[in-house]
């Protein structure tokens, strides 16, 4: 629900700024976020989720937390001043240099952050960490607010953003020592052998996360450096919204994550079973969310953009397959992850970087945000298909079976419905949210129907005695 509250209340502020501010001046505030944000990997370097893996169900860790936290320290001060020393070789451009200093504080308080927030994951204590980002999402909000209200500008929207994070900081660090102040004094812990130890566990998902940062975040650098400004703002309109699609996916996987490595060191048959209600979870969401987007593009971009948009929306129902394809990666990374193959991540997101780089340079000079678009979508398929070939090799799971293909027919037929019944002008043309509403009627009372079918068809299978290994 944290999640949700938080992408909800930083997608309003999105519309506005991008509203207020227009396409130019927008699309310079999002290349002065993604150059920042390309270096977001290097002030966290795996560490985060390793923690999670690594304290869930083992308090015994705990007394190595401190010398993280003080790693943790001086990977943000070297983040934020390497982001801040590389922002005069990329833009010739005062207001947006100034806004890269900015938000390299962001990104640094952001990476220190993460590390407060997995001990918490690992505990299975998120009530503090939604406190924190939810309190976060409405600090931005309201500085962003009178910001674009009052003193509209790129720089002082990206001081909105470090002094929200700020408040989420010193937040989540109150719950921290409150809580835990017989175990973790204040203070500073250099040891060099907890460092090591940790780091040569995080190193594939540092460098994983730096792949990810590039393909999230070179498409709007390149843009912006090539001078294609207001197709930057065109872009990541649409861009935004596609994240705000993948709150289910974020959302399951930090709630699957610790209950994952729980069971795996329990039980196969727990750990398949749990990862069976993850991945279909995925599926359930994934189709009807693409079968929207695609039909109801215009009708989005136009409310919640305005008509000066309207080159967004070509790149929004490209860039909406990638929502697919993001929700059925989500539980193979998690289960690489928790299996100790954080190594197999790393090379699945290496050839994703590889393939987002190569396509970007080729085709956004000619193709601008449509190039950018379909590099996306193409990393997006490079990597799921990376993780599934190692998901397969070493995952001791039964990843398909007769039984989820069927139930993947179902949600796809469902979902054809839902799509051809919310393109006819009739529904198309009544108001946003009715149209959604009924979308997602449909989609229900189909894929009801399809079960029920399905499972007539297994019963009828079952009194004849065909296909029993299916059964």
């Amino acid at each position: 629900m944290a999640e949700i509250i938080i992408r909800i209340l930083k997608l309003v502020v999105v519309i506005y700024v991008a509203r207020i501010l227009g396409a130019t001046e927008y699309g310079k505030f999002t290349f002065a976020l993604s150059f920042a944000m390309l270096f977001v990997a290097l002030s966290d370097l795996g560490l985060s989720p390793i923690t999670v893996r690594e304290f869930s169900g083992s308090q015994d860790k705990e007394n190595e937390f401190l010398s993280l936290i003080s790693l943790k320290v001086l990977l943000g001060l070297a983040t934020a001043t390497l982001i801040s020393s590389l922002s005069f070789f990329i833009t010739a451009d005062p207001a947006t240099r100034i806004a890269i200093l900015i938000l390299s504080v962001y990104v640094a308080i952001s990476g220190f952050s993460e590390i407060l927030y997995a001990f918490f994951r690992a505990r299975q204590q998120m009530q503090y960490e939604s406190i924190a980002k939810i309190f976060q999402a409405i600090a931005i909000s309201v500085l962003g607010f009178v910001v674009i209200f009052k003193v509209p500008s790129i720089q002082n929207l990206s001081y909105s953003y470090s002094l929200a994070s700020l408040c989420a900081l010193l937040l989540i660090m109150f719950f921290f020592f409150l809580l835990n102040r017989r175990i973790f004094p204040l203070k500073i812990s250099f040891k060099l052998a907890i460092w090591k130890k940790y780091l040569k566990m995080s190193w594939p998902l540092a460098l994983a996360g730096v792949f990810t940062a590039i393909y999230y975040n070179l498409n709007s650098t390149i843009m912006g450096y090539l001078g294609q400004i207001t197709q930057t703002g065109w872009y990541n309109a649409a861009h935004k919204i596609i994240i705000a699609t993948f709150i289910p996916a974020d959302l399951l996987s930090i709630i699957f994550f610790p209950v994952l490595s729980v069971a795996f060191k329990e039980s196969k048959e727990k750990f398949q079973k749990i990862w069976n209600y993850f991945n279909f979870s995925m599926i359930f969401l994934a189709i009807p969310i693409m079968a929207g987007g695609i039909a109801l593009a215009p009708k989005i971009i136009n409310i919640v953009f305005g008509e000066n948009y309207v080159s967004a929306i070509l790149a929004f129902q490209i860039l909406i397959v990638t929502t697919v394809i993001y929700l059925m990666s989500a539980p193979l990374v998690k289960t690489l992850l928790v299996i100790h193959r954080q190594k197999n991540i790393l090379w699945a997101y290496f050839a994703g970087a590889v393939t987002n780089v190569l396509l970007n340079f080729i085709l956004i000079p000619k193709y601008s945000l449509y190039g950018a678009s379909f590099s996306t979508v193409t990393t997006f398929f490079v990597i799921f298909v990376s993780l599934l070939i190692m998901a397969i090799k070493f995952s001791p799971l039964r990843l398909f079976d007769f039984e989820m293909l069927m139930n993947s027919v179902c949600v796809v037929m469902a979902g054809v419905i839902m799509y051809f019944v919310i393109s006819n002008d009739i529904i198309y043309n009544l108001n946003l949210i009715a149209v959604i509403a009924i979308g997602a009627l449909v989609y229900i009372i189909s894929l009801t129907i399809f079960y029920l079918c399905k499972y007539r068809i297994f019963k009828n299978i079952g009194r004849s005695g065909n296909f029993s290994t299916f059964i």
